[in-house]
């Protein structure tokens, strides 16, 4: 149980929500895990989905608390909510701004500097941890020009300067990513990234990852009330997650890039976790993605310290914090949209 920005997130699995007067129980096979005042709360979010009493659904409705429910892999499930008022101001206000390509790139851009910062700080913790594997010259150098590109897009307002900036950066990044790994070089190497399909053990690994993470993002984003398919960065297109894509950039490297290298680095994985098709697509087998999705749940228990919030929360939180900043921007509770600058 954590409570973040209003919201009280139940993480433990198979809790029963029930009301007590002006407060939410949590109920765990008749065990009393905690109450919480619900005056407070702006929602509650729900993972592992065991049930609420109509009580608790009836006084949130009428106080416009919002229920939500994911299952424990975090994929979003329903929201239960009273009539509509703050959803719908919400998704209004985003799809205006959305379609404002100059508010869309001051939001855009935010998303940018994050992604870049972390990237940033994983050569500069490489460069720190591993100065006789790597080629520090080199790293040292690269990172030099993250933080000239960093400057530049401080400054930028142009939505599609800024899409040039974020490629100049990835394409920096890209060339050292080969060096982050450490162990099983002759199977798990990168030249370069590819996908649809993958052609090599790693890019079937980091695009798998980067699903993973735009569910996660698109269901902490629908949690929140927001559309996940309307973005600031990525312009709509039909069946795309353009606003999960959005808010995931300043994830990639530090969780989703280190997730990947972690598994190769500790022998989790090893080239018979791979098939090759004819066509040269690698992909990855059954137990292999079984083992993937393991590792992935196991990292989103993991504590960090929210670099904005200063609070103790897991991994598998992070999105969900970063929507709710997201909607609060939006909302013009805060100032700025604060990207996940991790330290």
């Amino acid at each position: 149980m954590k409570k973040l920005l209003n919201t009280l997130f139940v993480t433990q699995p198979n809790v029963y929500l029930s009301l007590d007067g002006d407060n939410i129980v949590l109920l765990k096979e008749d065990e009393r895990l905690g109450r919480v005042p619900l005056h407070n709360l702006e929602s509650v979010v729900s993972f592992g989905y065991t049930g609420a009493s109509p009580a608790l659904m009836g006084y949130c409705a009428e106080r416009n608390i919002s229920l939500q429910f994911f299952t424990m892999n975090g994929r979003f499930l329903a929201r239960v909510i009273g009539e509509s008022k703050g959803n719908v101001i919400l998704r209004k206000r985003q799809y205006r701004v959305s379609d404002d390509e100059a508010a869309s790139a001051k939001i855009a851009r935010n998303f940018i500097i994050g992604k870049i910062y972390n990237n940033k700080w994983i050569i500069e913790r490489m460069t720190r941890d591993y100065p006789l594997r790597i080629d520090v010259a080199q790293f040292k150098n690269i990172s030099k020009q993250l933080s000239a590109i960093l400057k530049d897009i401080r400054e930028c307002e142009d939505l599609d300067r800024l899409r040039g900036l974020e490629g100049q950066a990835a394409i920096n990044y890209n060339r050292l990513f080969d060096q982050f790994i450490l162990q099983q070089k002759e199977d798990f190497y990168f030249h370069y990234r590819n996908r649809r399909p993958p052609v090599d053990n790693v890019n079937a690994m980091l695009s798998f990852a980067y699903t993973l993470l735009a569910n996660d993002m698109s269901s902490a984003l629908e949690g929140v009330g927001l559309d996940a398919y309307v973005g600031f960065l990525h312009r709509d297109r039909p069946g795309r997650a353009s606003l999960a894509l959005d808010v995931m950039e300043e994830l990639r490297g530090v969780y989703a890039d280190r997730f990947v290298l972690s598994l190769i680095n500790k022998k989790v994985v090893n080239k018979e976790d791979f098939h090759k098709k004819e066509n040269g697509a690698v992909i990855m087998k059954d137990e292999a993605r079984k083992k993937f999705v393991a590792a992935w749940q196991n990292k989103k228990q993991e504590k960090i310290t929210h670099p904005y919030l200063g609070e103790k929360i897991s991994w598998g939180l992070v999105p969900h914090a970063q929507a709710l900043l997201l909607a609060r921007y939006l909302r013009d509770d805060i100032d700025e949209y604060p990207p996940f600058l991790w330290k």
